[in-house]
């Protein structure tokens, strides 16, 4: 199929910035132009404003039960189109064909259990301290809201912002990533043809910085959220804050595996190593430091270093692909100079560790054995296909050591052990934990981090909250 151009989408129209400015779009398996998308400048972005102020008074008003009905249309229709959806985003993002189409036909489970839980969002009734007065408590949409998507999920990022936002009565502008455009582009194309409003949703392309600035301090936004790393999620938290806004931060991660010395090792490769190399790595909750007991680490790194070999290594859009190319350039210069640190610092290469070919982003899955605390690896997020393996004596080690680095966002472990079970669960300080299991981000389950990880939630009732205002109301009847 033919990779589109991609134009903004402001009060139910797509349409050319009104510069007529817009940017490449490169695929990163071959590195060639594949596309344009538009760039956004302030006069696009003030219409999207006056557009979503619109929208907001519309939907807050139009009952759940509707609001639900829309979403589930849009939800059929990403099924009925992930394929092609998929084909899009592996051109422009990466990732296998298999795993994108995986993303799109998820994101319809996402819109369904997002458009049913709106239908239960409830006040209740307070009892009163005299007959003659009733008390209330009703929740509200915030308002029209500004979201900031990365592009390792193209889909999956907006989705769950989107669908929150719908489900509560909000109005939403994307900001979508400009590497990846076509495929947040479609999922806005199926809430359109389900019959969402004109103005509810907006998307926007450009530059980053003006536009997350411009958006977050003018005062038709009354919320935002944002996914991306910790520093830029930090100059936006700071932002937010200035103008009192409602935020929720989804932000950099640096996974522990601790893999205890009862732990099913086969198991354990299984899952963490798939985890590890999908999408290339470039997954905020992607295991990257594995703490693995003495006594099996030496099979552990066989075992996985095995399991990184045997992984194909091509374009996403080729049968049989396990693992696609890395998102830009930027990723190949990153992910060498880890490999490099490591090595110097006493780490030992058990597989992959460097570049394949010429063409495009390819890097091949590595494994690193003995890695010391203070290679790079261990303390920076890679964001690509690194396995950094060290062992432990004592479970308690792997504990100090998971919870050393301020990142707090997600954990996996391998026990047999339900006293070992326990004791990682409530000791780890993570926002999520997976234990003897791959990474099950299921829409009912919380998703988010702590610490320098973020705060909020982007699944479960709690996503919610965030896109509700509380009001106490006391009436004393006359």
């Amino acid at each position: 199929m033919n990779y589109p151009d991609t134009r903004l989408f402001i009060d139910g129209q797509w349409c050319d910035a009104a510069s007529g400015r817009t940017l490449a779009v490169l695929n990163p398996a071959t590195g060639q132009e594949i596309g344009r998308v538009a760039h956004a400048d302030i006069a696009d972005l003030d219409r999207a404003l006056e557009a979503a102020q619109r929208g907001f008074e519309l939907w807050r008003d139009t009952p759940a039960l509707e609001r639900s009905a829309v979403m589930r249309r849009a939800a059929a229709l990403m099924r009925e189109r992930a394929a092609d959806i998929g084909a899009l985003m592996t051109m422009e993002q990466g990732k296998p064909l298999a795993e994108a189409k995986a993303e799109a036909t998820m994101s319809a489970e996402i819109i369904e259990w997002f458009a049913e839980e709106g239908r239960r969002v409830y006040g209740r009734v307070v009892p009163s301290r005299s007959l003659a007065v009733q008390q209330t408590v009703l929740r509200s949409p915030v308002g029209p809201v500004a979201a900031f998507t990365p592009w390792n999920f193209p889909i999956n990022q907006v989705v769950r912002k989107l669908s929150a936002a719908l489900a509560t009565g909000c109005s939403m502008i994307v900001k979508a990533p400009e590497e990846t455009p076509a495929s947040p582009a479609a999922l806005i194309q199926a809430f359109v043809d389900a019959g969402v409003p004109a103005g509810v949703i907006g998307l926007v392309y450009g530059n980053p910085a003006e536009i997350s600035a411009y958006l977050i301090a003018h005062p038709v936004i009354r919320k935002i959220t944002f996914t991306g790393s910790t520093p830029v999620g930090k100059q936006l938290a700071a932002l937010a804050g200035t103008h009192m806004k409602r935020a929720t931060m989804e932000l950099g991660g640096h996974a522990p595996v601790i893999v205890a010395e009862d732990a099913q090792i086969d198991l354990a490769i299984k899952c963490a190593g798939a985890a590890k190399f999908r999408n290339a790595g470039q997954v905020c909750i992607s295991p990257t430091r594995f703490l693995v007991h003495n006594s099996i680490r030496a099979e552990f790194a066989q075992k996985l270093a095995r399991h990184a070999q045997s992984l194909k290594v091509g374009d996403g859009l080729a049968e049989g692909t396990a693992m696609g190319p890395l998102a830009n350039a930027r990723r190949l210069t990153a992910m060498a100079q880890f490999v490099d640190d490591a090595r110097a610092k006493g780490a030992q290469i058990a597989a992959g560790g460097e570049r394949i070919g010429s063409a495009g982003n390819f890097f091949a899955p590595t494994v690193l054995d003995e890695v010391p605390l203070e290679a790079a690896v261990f303390n920076q997020e890679p964001f690509g296909p690194l396995a950094a393996i060290r062992g432990f004596d004592r479970l308690e080690d792997a504990i100090a050591e998971a919870n050393r680095l301020p990142y707090g966002l997600a954990g996996y472990a391998y026990t047999r052990s339900l006293k070992n079970a326990h004791l990682l669960a409530q000791r780890l300080e993570l926002g999520m934990l997976w234990i003897n299991q791959p990474a099950l981000p299921w829409a009912e389950m919380p998703f988010g981090g702590i610490k320098d990880s973020g705060y909020g939630s982007e699944g479960g009732s709690e996503a919610l909250e965030a896109y509700l205002n509380t009001k106490a109301v006391s009436i004393l009847c006359a």
